[in-house]
């Protein structure tokens, strides 16, 4: 079965207010099947999630639809939500806040999805720390994003996506990627982009405005390029009796519409042939 995933850190409500609307344009556009949304505020007064997938007809689950109660800092930097337009059940909402990383309301959102004619498949939304120098406490975080999908798992392979605020070579993400190990083991996702992706696919990047002004505060340099955001896929080891084959992995939401950037951060969007 081929499916379209896209990831898209939204940049909660920072900006022009007209992003969200072209954010809806550009993902009816793309037609995804499974969607992965990371810092959509969600609350009371403001429906975030609503505006993005209006007349999509597409399910979707927020954190705060799993969550007891509001993490601070949530009704002004969002949450982590997934949206489908298969079946979908909710199954965790994991907190991720550590002692170094108090400031993360965004939790990582696990749910089995019906995917038509092979079962269920586990997708998780994820997103990590988000300082540049809390690589420790994202080391942690996906230790524990790989717990969670143990928890959950399906035979087929589960699929990860979100900004993890990490670039391809830091410890985290070589973890995941099975180039080293952590706490002594050691996992294998697949990359969507490094197995089929063009080019080197950045997605935060002072080449975009909005990104510019936080680069310009945080990282301090004029030029910055990185890779955060990823589509990973469940390998052989984790799953046995099925394949997730990717087919092709592009940056989404990275041109302007109507001279509008849509994020901070661009997206990805991949497809791939999953099955038993």
């Amino acid at each position: 079965m081929r499916i379209r995933v896209v990831t898209l850190n939204v940049w909660n409500t920072q900006g022009d207010a007209r992003r969200i609307s072209l954010i809806n344009q550009e993902l009816r556009a793309l037609q995804p099947d499974i969607i992965s949304l990371q810092e959509v505020v969600q609350s009371e007064n403001i429906r975030m999630l609503d505006e993005i997938l209006e007349g999509l007809d597409i399910g979707s689950i927020h954190q705060v639809d799993l969550q007891r109660f509001l993490p601070p800092f949530a009704d002004q930097y969002g949450g982590t939500a997934i949206a489908s337009k298969w079946p979908m059940r909710p199954l965790e909402a994991l907190d991720l806040r550590l002692a170094e990383a108090p400031d993360v309301p965004w939790a990582t959102l696990a749910a089995a999805v019906d995917v038509p004619n092979e079962g269920e498949m586990l997708f998780i939304a994820a997103t990590t720390a988000w300082r540049p120098s809390a690589e420790a406490a994202r080391e942690r975080q996906v230790q524990a994003i790989v717990d969670l999908d143990l928890r959950h798992r399906r035979a087929l392979p589960t699929i990860i996506a979100g900004d993890f605020n990490a670039d391809p070579d830091s410890s985290s993400m070589r973890f995941l990627t099975g180039r080293q190990s952590l706490g002594g083991r050691s996992v294998l996702y697949h990359d969507a982009w490094e197995i089929a992706g063009e080019g080197v696919g950045f997605t935060w990047t002072s080449d975009n405005p909005n990104a510019k002004a936080g680069i310009d505060q945080i990282i301090r340099q004029s030029e910055y390029h990185r890779r955060f955001d990823y589509v990973l896929v469940g390998s052989w080891d984790g799953h046995p009796k099925a394949h997730a084959l990717v087919h092709s992995a592009q940056v989404a939401f990275d041109k302007p519409r109507d001279g509008i950037w849509l994020s901070d951060h661009f997206g990805v969007v991949a497809e791939i042939d999953v099955g038993l």
